[in-house]
C-alpha cells in the first residue's frame, strides 16, 4: 500500500483522490448511501474511482460551460508554451482541481436533490448509474482521442 501511495502523483491526489474522498464522506454523512467500506484497499480504490468520474464530468461537462466564459489558450499554444515554462504546467493542474471541484459540488448537489425527490428512480438505479457511467466514459475517451491526436499532429507538422 505504501509502494501505491508513493506513486500517487499530485494530480491524482488533488483530481482524484481528494474530491473522491469528499464525495464518500459527504453521501455517507447526508443520504442513507453506503459507499465507504471497513477493507481501507478497497476503499481507496473506490475513492479514486469516484473521484476520477467526478474529473471526467468536469472535463465533458463543466469545461465547456467554463470556456464560454473564460477565454482559454489555443491547445498547440499551450503545449508549445509549456515546454518553455514549467510553471505553465503547474498552472494548469491547479486549474483542473478548481475545475474538478466546481464538478464535485454540482453533482453533490444534483445527488442529493436526486436522494431526496426521486424516489420512483431509485429501483432502477442499477440500470441508470452503469448507463451513465457509460456515456461518460465513451465521451472521455472521445476527448482524450482528441486531445492525442492534436499532440500528434502539432509534432507531425513541427517535423514537417
Amino acid at each position: 500500500m505504501n509502494d501505491l501511495m508513493n506513486k500517487v502523483s499530485s494530480y491524482n491526489l488533488f483530481n482524484y483522490l481528494l474530491p473522491g474522498a469528499i464525495f464518500a464522506v459527504f453521501i455517507e454523512k447526508t443520504t442513507t448511501y453506503k459507499i465507504l467500506q471497513s477493507d481501507m484497499l478497497i476503499n481507496a480504490f473506490m475513492i479514486y474511482f469516484i473521484g476520477l468520474i467526478i474529473s471526467r464530468v468536469g472535463s465533458l461537462l463543466i469545461e465547456p460551460i467554463l470556456k464560454k466564459i473564460v477565454k482559454f489558450a489555443k491547445y498547440e499554444d499551450f503545449i508549445t508554451a509549456s515546454k518553455e515554462d514549467e510553471k505553465i504546467y503547474i498552472l494548469s493542474e491547479s486549474n483542473n482541481m478548481y475545475r474538478t471541484f466546481i464538478a464535485l459540488f454540482s453533482i453533490l448537489i444534483i445527488f442529493k436533490l436526486y436522494d431526496n425527490y426521486c424516489s420512483i428512480c431509485k429501483e432502477y438505479n442499477i440500470y441508470i448509474f452503469p448507463l451513465l457511467l457509460l456515456i461518460l466514459f465513451i465521451f472521455s475517451y472521445m476527448k482524450q482521442t482528441k486531445y492525442i491526436t492534436k499532440r500528434v499532429n502539432a509534432c507531425v507538422k513541427k517535423e514537417k
